[in-house]
């Protein structure tokens, strides 16, 4: 069985197309991430001298542990908003990389199975159990890569939930400390 110029042609073009889109997202999500961290620093720095300012203005030492204590918890929720930003750039991103595989994936299955059965169809009689053996194979390397994106998924949805977790934790950790 031959590939044809036009089959290769059209192979080569997805391939440079896929990887394409996994550079353009990669830097849309690095470009995302850089955007929020100079957002924070300018924030940060902002907070900062402000705080300064605040606690130099002080009258006495109680109140400007009183001042100092009220600054901590906008800081913390800051930090937590920030994590929580990039964290959900990062899934994004994940999420988006992931939908280009698995339609890859499923091309790839099309390509093979198209393939697999014109190979059939032209293969000398009594090779049946090979290209029983090659669909079996197939078969079983699709089970295993939707195994794979199920797993992915409970990792994920697992992370998610454990990151909201996480957060309503610090911010009520943060609220009792300040209150104290």
């Amino acid at each position: 069985m031959s590939i044809n110029p036009e089959q290769f042609a059209a192979a080569n073009k997805a391939a440079v197309d896929s990887l394409l889109s996994v550079a353009n997202t990669a830097l849309a999500s690095a470009e995302r991430i850089a955007s929020l961290n100079l957002e924070t620093a300018r924030s940060v720095l902002e907070d900062s001298v402000s705080n300064a300012k605040a606690i130099m203005g002080a009258k006495d030492p109680q109140e400007a542990l009183s001042i100092q204590a009220s600054l901590a918890q906008p800081s913390v929720e800051k930090a937590v908003a920030y994590s929580k930003s990039v964290y959900e750039i990062s899934a994004e991103t994940q999420e988006q990389l992931t939908k280009m595989v698995e339609a890859q994936f499923g091309d790839f299955q099309k390509n093979v199975a198209s393939m697999l059965e014109k190979a059939a169809k032209s293969a000398p009689a009594g090779s049946d159990v090979a290209v029983a053996a090659v669909q079996s194979a197939i078969a079983a390397a699709n089970s295993a890569f939707d195994n794979m994106r199920k797993t992915a998924k409970q990792v994920t949805d697992l992370a998610q939930t454990n990151m909201a977790a996480a957060t309503s934790a610090t911010a009520k950790a943060v609220k009792k400390s300040t209150a104290k």
